[in-house]
């Protein structure tokens, strides 16, 4: 079941890494204004989901990348905060889906955090 999970969180992680690149506006969008180049970091941000969301797939650098994505979760809330403060506003996103998104924040960090098991 662990490694099913580890695919699951990899692909998935893969996915969101790719979204970055196809629907860069919605990423900038939820970045603080006090936060500089939004394109960059929207970059940095999607490469390192793929590069580790392609490390969750590999046995030998699993804990290494589960590691990681814990750390970019934890860096990317504050994105997910300005999201929910902003929805409905500067963001189209529906105030209750944001805010009810945010504690989901902590089952994939507890979620990932499991792989380094």
């Amino acid at each position: 079941m662990k490694n099913i999970s580890a695919y699951i969180i990899g692909v998935a992680f893969i996915l969101a890494g790719a979204n970055h690149f196809f629907n860069p506006d919605f990423y900038m969008r939820m970045m603080p204004p006090v936060l500089p180049a939004h394109e960059l970091l929207n970059s940095l941000s999607g490469i390192a989901e793929i590069i580790l969301g392609i490390m969750m797939l590999i046995p030998k650098t699993k804990i290494i990348a589960a590691w990681g994505l814990i750390i970019l979760l934890i860096a990317v809330y504050p994105a997910n905060i300005y999201m929910a403060m902003e929805a409905g506003k500067s963001i189209d996103v529906s105030p209750v889906v944001a805010y009810i998104r945010l504690p989901f924040q902590f089952l994939f960090i507890w979620w990932v955090y499991k792989q380094t098991k």
